[in-house]
Parts: structure tokens; sequence; C-alpha cells
């Protein structure tokens, strides 16, 4: 009887199906805006490295609040309450961003979407990290992978929706930009709704209490910092490096607008084909690193990123470019759930929104560095030598993954 028992998979809590729905909800409002922003913003004649440079300054702020939101959930052990504030604050840009467009001159407007824009992010950012934290705590060890992989499906599959809907939109109110701003309210209200009814905060499992009187606030010490352990720290040199190539996915649509003179009602596609590849692969990579070490499956993630930019570097033509958009997407969708369910292997439970906090922190000065130079790059020679560029540094990438995995210094845990 037992072995029978043992052979019945576990199934994935409820819970985190919630978080994969609010989370597919919120991004499918994400893409319906933000895939339209920067063309928006050309189109009035803000130049690209501006575009660039705002966007990983306001990406950049996403990661700094994405820090201190997973340490607060740590100390007071309550990730959702966290992450309502966050999906709240989400929610409330969007309708000030339509009222930016609506109702002010363009050179108001300007600043108004740029604040809707850090609002976003601020909200986005503080409940990304009780969110994978929350992921990890509920997610039965030995599908945690497959769970990551669930979410970030899920999450990226609202953004696919929103690419789409951004393309019926463009046509529908032939190019209104204020009414789709309009539009873009609803699922992030209901993202909210289904938050707060449907998630439950989970306590620690027994086995990953250091005792039964683990305190309801965790006092937070310097050296905590030693407790995350010297893989999640040799992990961090190999994000650190590789977020340095990730260049703002909003150029990819500028790239086949302006280089591959794609129309303008069709180029929320780019961003359709980037998160269907990014929600198509993220699962089933998530469940297949239940069975193998995962730092191999991010080394592929790693070379995906390589090929993406040679393809989108020397596109003879859209449909080559547009090729090179979907394995952009299928690397985020590998990366983006290994180094997730990595940290969630390496951490200790206590101290995963600690651990999330800090891989978002290293991102955040890469995406930054990234957007400031890749724009400078994009400006004084062309987007594609900035994918060149890219594609070098994703090489040595994974390069590093190669030498600190050989030396045994990212050795996953088992059960």
């Amino acid at each position: 009887m037992k072995n029978n028992e043992k052979k019945i998979k576990t199934p994935i809590p409820l819970s985190i199906w919630a978080i994969g729905l609010a989370s597919c909800l919120l991004n499918m409002t994400s893409a319906l805006v933000f895939s339209l922003s920067a063309i928006y913003l050309n189109g009035q004649g803000v130049g690209i490295q501006w575009i660039s440079t705002l966007e990983h300054i306001v990406e950049g702020i996403a990661y700094i609040m994405k820090v201190f939101s997973g340490i607060i959930s740590d100390y007071f052990r309550r990730r959702k309450m966290i992450m309502v504030i966050g999906f709240g604050m989400a929610a409330f840009s969007r309708p000030i961003l339509a009222f930016s467009v609506s109702f002010f001159a363009v050179g108001m407007a300007y600043t108004i979407i740029f604040v809707s824009r850090v609002f976003e992010r601020i909200g986005n950012g503080m409940q990304a990290t009780p969110r994978d934290a929350l992921v990890a705590d509920l997610s039965p060890y030995d599908i945690k992978g497959e769970c990551f992989g669930l979410r970030t499906a899920l999450s990226n599959a609202g953004s696919f929706i929103g690419a789409g809907l951004g393309v019926l939109a463009m046509w529908w109110t032939a190019n209104n930009y204020q009414q789709i701003f309009w539009m873009a309210c609803i699922p992030a209200i209901l993202a909210l709704i289904i938050l707060v009814v449907l998630v439950k905060d989970s306590k620690l499992k027994p086995e990953e209490m250091e005792n039964q009187e683990t305190p309801k606030k965790h006092p937070l010490h310097f050296t905590d910092m030693n407790r995350l352990g010297k893989p999640f720290w040799y992990l961090m040199i190999v994000v650190t490096v590789f977020m340095l190539a990730r260049v703002s996915e909003s150029l990819l649509s500028l790239h086949a607008h302006k280089n591959f003179e794609m129309p303008e009602q069709w180029v929320p596609m780019v961003v359709l084909i980037y998160n269907a590849a990014n929600s198509l692969t993220a699962y089933p990579i998530g469940r297949f690193s239940d069975r193998i070490p995962r730092h191999y499956i991010l080394a592929i993630g790693c070379l995906c990123l390589v090929i993406a930019d040679a393809l989108l570097a020397f596109a003879p033509n859209l449909t080559v470019a547009l090729i090179g958009v979907g394995v952009w997407g299928i690397q985020v969708g590998i990366t983006q759930s290994m180094f997730l369910a990595l940290i969630a292997d390496y951490v200790p439970a206590d101290l995963r929104g600690t651990g999330f906090g800090i891989f978002y922190l290293f991102s955040a000065g890469s995406i930054v560095l990234a957007g400031v130079f890749g724009g400078m790059i994009a400006d004084i020679f062309s987007i594609s030598i900035m994918y060149i560029a890219s594609g070098c540094i994703a090489s040595v990438s994974l390069g590093l993954l190669f030498v600190i995995s050989k030396l045994g210094k990212m050795k996953q845990k088992v059960a």
C-alpha cells in the first residue's frame, strides 16, 4: 500500500493556482498597456535612448521594491498582506495612465505616464517577492520546479493574452490609445479580487522549521547572509552577469517596427510571440527540472539567449527577427523559472523572502546598466549592434555557469 501511495502524483495546491491566475490577469493588463507605450512615446517624438533609460529606471525601482518586500515578508510572515498592497498599487496605476493620455496636454502627459509607470512598477515589485516566497512555502518538495513553472507559465500567459488583446484593441479602436488604456483597468481589478478571496498565507512546514516555537516575527540579523549558503551566492554571480545581457523587451517591438517596417497596428504581435514562447516553455521546463539538476537547464536558457541575440542582430527579414523574438521568449521562460527554483532549493525556509529579494537586487543593478548602455549602443550604432553586445555578455554568463557548476559550487539539494 505504501508503494502505491508513493506513486500518486502530488497535487498542486489551490492557492498556487490562484496566485498564477491573479498574476495572469495583472500581466494581461500590463502587456495590453506597455506593449504600446514605447510605440506611443516614440510616435510623440521621444528618442529610443530616453525610452530605454526610462524603462530600465522604472524596472530598477521595481527590483529594489522586491528586496524590501521580501525582507518585510520574512519578518512579519504575512506574505499575502504585502501582495495585496502591491496588486492594489498596480491596479490603481491603470486609471492614472488613462487619465494622463485622455485629459492632459502632451508635455504633461509624458510626466504622468512616467509617474504611472513608476507607481505600477512599485506595486508590481512589492508583490513579486512575497509571491515567489509564498509559492516556495506552499510547494510540495517533489514538485517545486513544477509549481514555479506553473506560476511562471500562467503569468506569461497573461502577457500573451494581453498582447493579443492589444492587437485587437488597436484594430477595434482605430489606434485609440486612450480607450485601450481605460480597458486595461478591468483585468487589474479582477486580479486583486482573486488574490484577496482565494489565496491563503502558509505556515512553514514542520520539517522546515528549526523548532516548533518559530516566532511569528523573524528578527533580521546580518549573520543571516551567511545562512543563505555558498551555492546561493555563486548563483548571484551568474545572475549579475546574465542580467547585463537582458536588454529591454520593449526594444523588440521597436526593432521590428523601425528596422523591418512592421505596421504599427501589428506591433503588439511581437509581444504576443514573445509571451507565447515564454509561457509555453515555463511549465514543462519547471516540471522537467524536478527530475534532473536545474543548473543544466539554466545553461540551456543561457545558450538560448545567445541564439536569440544572433537571430535578432543578423536577421535578413522580419520572419527571422520574429523567430529571434520567440527564442528570446523561450530563454526567459527557462531562466526565470530556474533562477527562482534554485533559490528555493538553496535558501532556508525562513529566509526565502530575503533570498528572493537579494536576487532581485542583483538583477536590478544589472538591468539598469543594461538599459542605459544598451540604449546608448542602439542610439550611437544600431539596435543590431546592441544585440551583438548582449550575445557576448550572455556567452560569458554561460561560461561562468559551466565553470562554477564544474567546481561543485552550485550543488542542488535533494530530498
